[in-house]
């Protein structure tokens, strides 16, 4: 880890750049802040980091609502845009988010963390056995030091919202895709667009959980679960954790 590295998504992101906007899993911004502002207790004034926030949209929608949002993204591209119109309060730099667990200057700073639309929980490893893009070696787990870094961004009693992909709908409905039953990998070759509507083929590799391991890691972070819910974009609520939504999204505070 140390200094931010390449990762496997960086060319899909250059690759998509704006258009990213254009699909359909990023237009229910308005509907997912507004609930994650009531879910989260925030109000004017607080402090708020977005761990993989891509083209900058929860952050900037936060910031319009007037918290102070800093996000994070390992892609300069996403940075990039979401720097371009970020409206006052919002600010970005590219940042790994595996490197928060050392980074003082965040440690215990933010009255709340989001982590959403497998910005980077969930999108760290190809498999855990063969990443080379981190340095992981087959022992050490990518999204547990994702999630340490998140936690220790935390104040005490600070919230967190984080979305991942519910390894039961994967294994029941993603025909498309391979899914790594020893590891809990979903792999699914797929086509992107960019700006000029110019397709490529990429990889995808997404981690995906039950809400049984989504509880012991956060426990494990000193991290206390307030609601796992089943969600899809555009629809964040308090449905229980079910086989049929795509995304699990859990809400917790930090303990101590």
């Amino acid at each position: 880890m140390g200094e931010t590295g390449h990762h496997w998504f960086e060319p899909i992101a250059d690759h998509l750049g704006s258009a990213y906007l254009r699909y359909s899993f990023t237009k229910g911004t308005a509907q997912e802040v507004a609930y994650l502002i009531d879910a989260l207790g925030l109000h004017p004034g607080d402090t708020v980091l977005d761990v993989g926030c891509g083209p900058g949209r929860h952050a900037h929608a936060l910031a319009e609502r007037g918290m102070v949002v800093h996000g994070i993204d390992i892609s300069q591209r996403f940075v990039d845009l979401a720097t371009a119109n970020a409206p006052v309060g919002a600010t970005f730099e590219r940042m790994d988010a595996r490197d928060l667990v050392s980074r003082p200057d965040l440690a215990a700073r933010f009255d709340a963390v989001i982590c959403l639309c497998q910005g980077a929980f969930g999108l760290m490893t190809r498999t855990a056995h063969t990443e080379t893009d981190g340095g992981t070696d087959g022992e050490t787990d990518d999204d547990v030091v994702v999630l340490s870094g998140i936690a220790r961004s935390l104040r005490p009693g600070g919230r967190l919202a984080l979305s991942a992909f519910n390894a039961y709908f994967a294994v029941k409905y993603h025909s498309e895709a391979t899914f790594d039953a020893a590891y809990g990998i979903s792999h699914e070759r797929t086509e992107i667009k960019n700006e000029s509507a110019q397709s490529v083929e990429v990889d995808l590799w997404t981690g995906c959980y039950t809400p049984r391991e989504l509880r012991l890691m956060m426990a494990a972070q000193n991290l206390r679960v307030d609601s796992i819910s089943s969600v899809e974009p555009g629809a964040y609520g308090t449905s229980p954790p079910s086989v049929e939504s795509p995304e699990f999204l859990v809400v917790a505070h930090r303990s101590r």
